[in-house]
């Protein structure tokens, strides 16, 4: 007798786990496919009270965004606001209506997004939801992922490595060593000596070569003792760095000496920088070569 209850209880049990999982094998084949859609389709008429409860609630801060409407309205921001969009589930699992998604987010910021403008930043963010479905509809869910890392990929927020870098980078001329100043410049920078300068004349210079070519070499062969003094960073919004500084140095023909104010406007990229712009004195440094 004992026998046969215990059979009969791993029958139901088998039963009950066997219609668990088929459930959750539902919920997640109607949640993947929906927001596949909404997403890399740009379906938002998907968002309907079809796939989702009509009190949705999006869990987030400073408030929840609750209903289809609103929550329609929160995710056009991404289908309009991105494209060249690659929305990828890299996994997802669950018991009963609880889900758990893993997911990655790639596009380029082409449109309006939340009232900014376009950047043509390219963003690639990877993250968790935690997913409620009721009667295999979409009832709620809550994101997690690195917002920081995102607002910077958008330029609204700068790398907090970016002064690091740039000072690496004036710390190796100071040292002699322009291999290290060429190596922490992007392959394609955009490089701009200040307009009345005699080095402006190969404006822009396109890549590392010939910014050595056109710029450090010139001061190198032209100035003795050519230094940078008093330089100050300040870390800017979009991924860019403000130094202030003074040149220093003596011009070899007239041996004439500056102390001229400086500025330089760095905009880096991927921990490299990517653009440099000059600001300067111009009228000291050509008084000097004359």
């Amino acid at each position: 007798m004992k026998t046969t209850i215990k059979f009969l209880l791993i029958i139901v049990s088998f039963g009950i786990t066997s219609c668990n999982d088929a459930k959750v094998d539902k919920n997640i084949a109607m949640y993947t496919q929906t927001w596949d859609q909404i997403i890399n389709d740009g379906n938002l008429d998907l968002i309907n009270d079809t796939n989702f409860t009509e009190d949705i609630t999006m869990v987030s801060s400073p408030e929840n965004v609750v209903g289809i409407d609103n929550f329609k309205a929160y995710y056009s921001n991404f289908v309009t606001g991105f494209s060249d969009v690659e929305f990828t589930i890299e996994d997802v699992f669950g018991q009963g209506d609880k889900l758990v998604k893993h997911w990655n987010f790639k596009g380029t910021h082409s449109g309006e997004f939340f009232g900014m403008p376009a950047t043509g930043n390219t963003v690639d963010v990877t993250g968790t939801t935690l997913v409620t479905m009721k009667d295999g509809k979409i009832a709620k869910e809550q994101d997690f992922f690195d917002n920081m890392v995102f607002l910077q990929q958008l330029g609204v927020l700068s790398n907090p490595d970016n002064v690091n870098a740039i000072n690496h980078l004036y710390n190796s001329f100071a040292a002699g060593d322009i291999d290290s100043v060429l190596a922490g410049l992007d392959a394609n920078v955009v490089w701009n000596e200040a307009e009345g300068n005699a080095y402006a004349d190969g404006n822009p210079y396109i890549g590392p070569e010939a910014v050595l070519n056109g710029v450090f070499a010139r001061v190198g062969g032209e100035w003795d003792g050519f230094k940078l003094v008093n330089i100050e960073l300040h870390d800017m919004s979009n991924n860019q760095v403000l130094a202030t500084l003074r040149y220093n140095g003596t011009y070899k023909k007239t041996k004439k000496s500056i102390d001229a104010q400086v500025a330089h406007l760095w905009t880096l990229k991927d921990g490299k920088a990517i653009a440099f712009q000059q600001y300067v004195d111009t009228k000291q440094l050509a008084d000097a070569s004359k």
